[in-house]
């Protein structure tokens, strides 16, 4: 049977990101991330209630957010769910924390300065488009006393500017008909 593992979330930063480099020199940004949800109960009074959920990212993308993300920033952010699991030092407990290993991300709001617009993320997989993510290292599945996977790191892929038309002279459709062919 097949199965799928995708998280889709838009909320805000609860924190400033926490940049920090393997020793390739791949970055990983760890984020907060606040989501809201509106809900109305039985007896019609409004509720608001607020996940706050853990969020790590990789290469160009999490450098990215460190550059222009701040708290309170709001933020799409799509990628997978993660068990990582751990022994407590001091109980000698397993102990575990579901988390989002976020692969591409959406900032979201206008920028500080009064600017509008967002800025672009990355998505992780096989695909060459441009904006593409080649991922995180691959790790297991969890790690152990707090590390993280291990392996090579991705990159964020380039590609070239987008071409730009050059604008259309309204005149020119006037003299379409001049064309000998």
């Amino acid at each position: 049977m097949a199965s799928l593992n995708k998280v889709m979330l838009i909320g805000n930063l609860t924190r400033d990101p926490e940049i920090k480099y393997t020793p390739k020199g791949t970055a990983i940004a760890d984020i907060g991330l606040a989501v809201n949800r509106n809900y109305t109960t039985e007896t019609g009074e409004k509720r608001e209630e607020v996940t706050f959920i853990d969020v790590t990212l990789w290469g160009r993308v999490a450098e990215i957010v460190g550059e222009y993300c701040k708290k309170g920033r709001p933020l799409f952010v799509e990628g997978r769910l993660q068990l990582d699991t751990w022994d407590d030092k001091q109980t000698g407990q397993k102990r575990s924390k579901l988390k989002v290993v976020g692969d591409n991300i959406q900032l979201l709001g206008g920028r500080e300065g009064g600017e509008g617009g967002g800025g672009g993320g990355g998505s992780r997989g096989n695909r060459a488009s441009e904006g593409e993510y080649d991922g995180p290292p691959s790790g297991g599945g969890s790690s152990s006393g707090g590390g993280g996977g291990s392996g090579g790191g991705g990159g964020f892929k380039k590609s070239p500017p987008p071409q730009r038309k050059p604008p259309v002279d309204p005149d020119l459709d006037a003299a379409e008909d001049d064309i000998p062919f």
